[in-house]
């Protein structure tokens, strides 16, 4: 779109900065790809009239004409009812930029850079970088729930630094509250995914089990610090300790979030176990799955997340009893964990099993057996042609059982 005389003094009248995490990572030295910029002393009108396409709903955003990237108006919120939606906006051209910053969630988010380089930092975000400290911008930090999540996932990328005491104070606060409650189940998982594709997930939740959140959010999670194992299998003991370091080799492998989630959620029923029972945990498993399904319905867990855990809740047990199967038990394993079908969702099961069992205390670097056996029986077991087996019987059964026979004795091989 042409930009006409009176737009090009309208644009020269426009003071326009790079914002938020663009210019955090930058500082940091992290590659950065996506910017955000903020426009102070314009109007929607304006923008329009440059060339920018209005996309925001809530408050006004734009997309520049040519690079595509978002470009928003400065703006001021007022909390009006509970919940991350419960806001009022107010954009206009008289909202300065060290107002706009200041409804950012953490200082090293409320820096912002102008076209010549020069860093607006009001909020001592820099100080925060150099010391490595998670810190609120202001009071208004607590009128948004997100903001915990947020703060917690944050600590999950940057490993190397703390949250500022008084932050997680506030951050106690709104939990008792009630700011938590009115989280929407969408949002509490698209934070929870992305922490959990951090560099170190466990230390998300560690800051939302310090302030309290995790029990709101996951409570089937929070409950499994202090529940024991047995110490011969797990020298970490305790059962949240020993969930983390799953997690965090998970992360460390690089694996996928339908891995890491089920990495996460394996063991929700150990934390049902009665007291009198511990540290062993019979029937762990089923009670896993039955707590899977209310946690993954509650915040609307994709299904291929929610599928994988499933099946890793309820068959990572097993894994570690391969060698003592019969080939017609291992077939059956096989069949039951629908690994014919989805062998590819299989091998993503055999990584969550690897994560589960190399998440322990002495056991990081040792080599998971199990899942080798496991694939050279999967392998050997599809190289069978069923479709050929078939040909020679014409009854269903006959079919059915001449196909088993056939993957049964490949399996035989095999051991």
């Amino acid at each position: 779109m042409l930009i006409t005389a009176s737009a090009q003094g309208l644009a020269d009248k426009m003071q326009v900065f790079c914002v938020g995490g663009a210019v955090r990572d930058e500082l940091l030295g992290f590659v950065v790809k996506d910017r955000d910029f903020v426009v102070v002393g314009s109007t929607p009108a304006e923008m329009e009239n440059l060339g920018y396409k209005a996309v925001g709903k809530d408050f006004p955003v734009f997309l520049h004409p040519k690079t595509h990237e978002e470009y928003a108006l400065a703006r001021t919120e007022r909390k009006t009812a509970k919940g991350y939606k419960g806001f009022q906006v107010h954009a206009d051209p008289d909202v300065k930029l060290e107002q706009d910053l200041a409804r950012r969630d953490l200082t090293i988010n409320a820096i912002a850079q102008d076209d010549a380089g020069q860093l607006f930092d009001p909020y001592h975000g820099l100080e925060d970088l150099k010391n490595k400290v998670l810190r609120h911008v202001s009071p208004a930090f607590s009128e948004d729930p997100v903001r915990i999540l947020r703060a917690a996932r944050f600590a999950a990328r940057f490993t190397d630094f703390s949250v500022a005491p008084e932050t997680l104070s506030l951050m106690r606060d709104m939990v008792e509250n009630g700011e938590v409650d009115a989280l929407v189940p969408e949002r509490v998982w698209q934070e929870l995914a992305k922490g959990l594709m951090e560099v170190q997930p466990s230390r998300m939740f560690e800051v939302l089990r310090a302030c309290g959140a995790l029990q709101k959010i996951m409570p089937e999670l929070d409950r499994l610090w202090g529940v024991p194992q047995p110490e011969m299998f797990h020298p970490e003991i305790d059962t949240g300790v020993h969930i983390m370091m799953v997690i965090d080799y998970a992360a460390k492998s690089g694996y996928s979030l339908p891995i890491r989630f089920a990495a996460l959620t394996h063991d929700l029923g150990k934390g049902t176990t009665l007291k009198d029972m511990w540290p062993r945990h019979s029937g762990h498993e089923v009670r896993s799955v039955i707590l899977l399904q209310d946690v993954s319905k509650r915040l609307r867990v994709p299904n291929e997340c929610k599928e994988l855990a499933q099946i890793v809740a309820k068959f990572h047990g097993k894994v570690h009893q391969v060698s003592q199967m019969r080939a017609d038990t291992a077939l059956q394993f096989l069949i039951d964990t629908d690994a014919i079908r989805q062998p590819q969702r299989f091998k993503d099961f055999l990584l969550a099993c690897e994560c589960d069992s190399r998440g322990r205390t002495g056991f990081e670097s040792a080599e998971c057996l199990e899942a080798k056996v496991l694939t050279g029986l999967l392998e050997a077991v599809l190289r069978v042609d069923a479709g050929e087996v078939a040909k020679l019987h014409t009854a269903p059964e006959a079919i059915k059982q001449a196909v088993f026979d056939a993957r049964l004795s490949a399996v035989k091989q095999v051991f």
